[in-house]
């Protein structure tokens, strides 16, 4: 069992275990530690977000990584899919993201690319815990000429900027469209603008002062509805929210009409199996993910593989498929075809290249898919607990599920990045999922009460 790393990473409050400096430092000479032992090259990039805790803890990942005799890249501020496409662009042997993603500013976390680009496997992650709190490299101290040096990668971000311009048709430009871009305050805040900018679009850009505490605050893809308001208020052709660390998507239409990761999936899918780019007709998703989708992608004539909740168990199973396309209803969307994880500007740019292929507002590409109502409830506990170990739950979730029958479905898990357990009912009456939805979400706080 892992003690530190969860579904994406380590994560928790800054300055508190497991995220503070002596552990980060620990991790650095873990990684360094690995990658000394399989490869001649010895470089490992360090890269954040906006939070005001990647200070000290670039600075302490740093510091263990030289401490090890391993050169550091500090690229500074670049969203999660930029570090993976600076780990394979400069040869590193890995790649480290400070960020906690979507969480507010008092949390961080660390999530670490091997070479390749893809997030550490779960063995590879155990190793570095053994590492970590066992003794064996406490003798492994190199000195004088042997430690490690840090330097800063100025360019960084402009090599991103092209990489992603790439990916977009060069038979096409954005001239023609006017882009509300919220960025959350976040990672993306200088390259997402410049990418759609530099393509011929007019942005409005939002949520692009980060102060290092303000980072997805009422913002970015956690509140897209004041990305749609603009949308509106501007007559935009379309909305563009990201996370803080910029690997999630959340879309609105012209309209102001929200347009989740499933919708995108959809569309894009359908695109891809036009092109016969689809590699075996398959888009995988998660367990998240609508019905509708799936029934959806079974229109189309592919179909749907679901896997569990978590962007890096998306890419485990498009590489284990042999598949090039899939994501999450949250708005991770992977295209391996283009980069190796996740990536919200990467994703924006294949949905408005279909837009303009077709001719078509994005309020028209969205109705290919008829989602079932669906509720997502979280609840905070005070620490992380399974469900099934709630007093009470259990029968609560059997009898929900007698009663919702055939005719829908339930999800119940915890959070992987906070202590939240996460309520999902999915069914053709809505009245009857929320109610659900909210009697098993009661169960909880009563039980978390006592």
């Amino acid at each position: 069992m892992k003690k530190l790393f969860g579904t994406d990473g380590v994560r928790g409050v800054a300055n508190t275990e497991p995220m503070t400096t002596e552990i980060a430092m620990q991790i650095g000479r873990a990684i360094a530690f690995i990658v000394k032992d399989k490869s001649k090259g010895n470089s490992i990039v360090i890269g954040k977000d906006t939070r005001l805790s990647g200070y000290m803890l670039e600075n302490a990942l740093a510091a263990g990584i030289c401490s090890m005799g391993v050169n550091v890249q500090l690229v500074g501020p670049l969203p999660t899919p930029g570090i993976a496409f600076i780990t394979t662009s400069m040869r590193a042997d890995a790649g480290v993201v400070i960020s906690a993603s979507h969480n507010p500013f008092q949390d961080n976390g660390i999530k670490i690319f091997s070479a390749d680009g893809f997030k550490l496997p779960d063995e590879v992650e155990l190793e570095i815990e053994q590492l970590i709190f066992s003794q064996k490299m406490a003798a492994l101290r190199p000195v004088a000429g042997e430690v490690g040096r840090a330097i800063r990668v100025d360019d960084s971000r402009g090599r991103y900027i092209v990489g992603l311009k790439n990916t977009f048709p060069k038979k096409y430009t954005l001239d023609d469209y006017h882009i509300v871009l919220d960025c959350a305050h976040g990672a993306a805040y200088k390259v997402a603008p410049y990418v759609f900018s530099e393509l011929g679009a007019k942005v409005t850009a939002l949520n692009v002062s980060p102060d290092g505490t303000n980072i997805n605050h009422g913002c970015g893809a956690l509140h897209p509805e004041h990305m749609a308001q603009k949308v509106q208020e501007l007559g935009a052709n379309i909305g563009l929210a990201l996370d803080g660390d910029a690997d999630r998507l959340i879309v609105c239409d012209e309209k102001g009409n929200i347009v989740n990761g499933d919708q995108i999936m959809a569309i894009c899918a359908q695109e891809l199996l036009h092109q016969r780019k689809l590699r075996k007709k398959t888009l995988v998703a998660t367990v998240m993910s609508n019905v509708g989708l799936e029934l959806a992608m079974q229109k189309m004539g592919g179909q749907l593989l679901r896997c569990q909740v978590g962007d890096r168990y998306v890419v485990e199973g498009l590489r284990k498929q042999g598949c090039n396309f899939g994501g999450e209803q949250s708005g991770h969307l992977v295209f391996l075809d283009h980069n190796t994880t996740g990536d919200g500007v990467l994703a924006a740019l294949q949905l408005l290249a279909i837009m303009i292929r077709k001719n078509k507002p994005l309020s028209e590409l969205a109705a290919i898919m008829t989602p079932y109502p669906q509720v997502l409830q979280n609840v905070r506990m005070a620490e992380r607990i399974a469900p099934e170990h709630i007093p009470g739950f259990p029968e609560a979730l059997k009898e929900a599920e007698a009663q919702l029958g055939a005719s829908g479905r339930i999800l119940v898990r915890p959070s992987g990045t906070e202590p939240v357990i996460r309520v999902m009912v999915e069914g053709e009456d809505e009245a009857k999922i929320n109610e659900l939805a909210q009697s098993l979400c009661n169960v909880i706080v009563k039980a978390e009460r006592r």
